[in-house]
This record gives structure tokens, sequence and C-alpha cells, in this order.
């Protein structure tokens, strides 16, 4: 399961002809590439939305894609509904819940303007589309992975400043792509020699992270005073020094899925 941002006006409550607690927004816009090169096709959610529809239960309203907490469960999504622009909904806020109600006055205030919702893929296909620069003259062509039938698991609401975690938040993604990577490589397809290389030095990088923390975890056993690991010069070279990774998780982990989308 993933998750896509898109930044969007919102309206929210009687200021804006609604009902209290009410909101309108589009979760999902269409035609634009995001960081994944992936673009959602119209008509992407029209299965989902129906399946939805079908099951007579709401489709959940969250903040910050929270599953575990039911606090954050903030309401539902009272209609939903593709237009030429995207995916807009109309959600309503559990105004008894105290998240909902702080993330209302948000909402009311402007203090946060973005949607994002989880999915998976069930259609993709690789598809390019021509480019002009800024004078009118043909570029290369625009190659993108089109996404033309998705399964929506819910819509947040999402604050701008949770995009500074997304390189942490994408490190749990490692085990997946590495297992899907795994099935690929079983199955005949090869990754680019430039993956390959940034799939090296990502896993360089992040043992030098590991051993930092275990460092950390050293040192802060003892001055509890409690057993650790060593990490003192041994026979194979000296201790590690605290250094920061030279690469950047979340350019890799995207390098990393388009490479395994292009090859399937």
């Amino acid at each position: 399961m993933r998750t896509k941002d898109a930044a969007v006006q919102l309206k929210a409550g009687p200021d804006d002809g609604l009902a209290e607690g009410e909101f309108t927004a589009y979760a999902s816009v269409f035609g634009n590439k995001d960081s994944y090169d992936e673009v959602v096709m119209p008509g992407a959610f029209s299965n989902t939305l129906n399946a939805w529809t079908a099951s007579g239960a709401p489709i959940p309203l969250l903040f910050g894609h929270n599953m575990s907490d039911p606090d954050f469960n903030i309401g539902h999504v009272v209609e939903a509904s593709e237009d030429g622009r995207g995916l807009k909904v109309r959600a309503q806020l559990d105004l008894q819940n105290p998240k909902a109600a702080q993330v209302y006055r948000m909402l009311k205030g402007r203090r946060v303007n973005q949607m994002s919702f989880a999915y998976d893929v069930l259609s993709r296909s690789i598809e390019e589309r021509a480019r002009v620069d800024g004078d009118g003259f043909e570029m290369e062509p625009e190659r993108y992975v089109a996404l033309h039938e998705l399964k929506l698991y819910e819509v947040s609401v999402v604050t701008i400043g949770a995009n500074q975690e997304t390189e942490i938040l994408e490190v749990k993604q490692v085990p997946t792509f590495a297992d899907r990577t795994l099935a690929d490589l079983k199955a005949g397809r090869v990754l680019s020699a430039k993956n390959e290389g940034e799939i090296r030095t990502a896993h360089d990088a992040l043992s030098r992270v590991l051993a930092v923390l275990d460092a950390d975890d050293t040192d802060e056993e003892k001055a509890s005073g409690k057993p650790g690991k060593s990490v003192r010069p041994d026979a194979q070279g000296p201790a590690v020094a605290p250094v920061n990774p030279s690469v950047s998780a979340s350019a890799v982990l995207d390098a990393f899925a388009l490479e395994i989308k292009l090859s399937a």
C-alpha cells in the first residue's frame, strides 16, 4: 500500500457554504507527474469508488495516514467522485473527537492545505508524451508510469511539514522494494547498471547509519552502566566515526521503484 499527496484548495465549514464539520477537497489530481514518475489517469478511481458504494461502508478519513490510533480516524467521506480535475471528496469530521476538532480548526484557518490517499495499483502502463521547451522547440518525449486503476483504502488530511519526514518514512518501504526486486530478478528482469550502483551505494550508506546508531546506543549504555556492544577498534579497522550518509534514501527508493515498474 502506498500514498500520494496533493496540494489543493480546501473549503471548510459554514463560511464556505458547507455544514458544520464538513469540507471539500481534491484528494488526487489527474495528469501531473509526481516524484515516482507516475501520473494518475482519469477513471483510475471509478471501480474502487463503485466497490466502496456497494460495500455500504464509508471511505475512512484519517489524519496523516495513521491507521493504528483510533483518535486519528477523524471522520468519513460523505461523497467522492471524479471530475475533469481529479478525485473530489466531501468529508465530514467527527467533531466529538478532539483530534478531528483540532484538524477542523486548522482547515478553517487554512493552516493545512494538503490531502493524500492510500492505494494499491491494479493497472498501469508505460507511456510517453510530447514535450516542448519555452521557445516551442520539441524535446525528448516524457516517459512516465500511467496509473489506470487504483484500489483506494482511505483519504487523509496531511500537513506540509509531514513531507520533511518523507526520507525517514520511506526507509520502511525498503523491505517491500527488496522483496519485489528479488521476485523480478528471479523472473529474469534486470536492473540497470545505474540503479544497481545506487542500490549498492545505499547499502553502504545505511550500513554507516546503523554503525552510528550502534555507537550511540553504546554511549547511552555506558552512561547508564548497562553492558552494550563494543565499537572499539579491532583487527578489521578503526571504530566507525559518526558520518552522514551521502545518498538520499527517498531518491534511491524512487529510482529503485521506477526501475522495477519499467522492467515489469
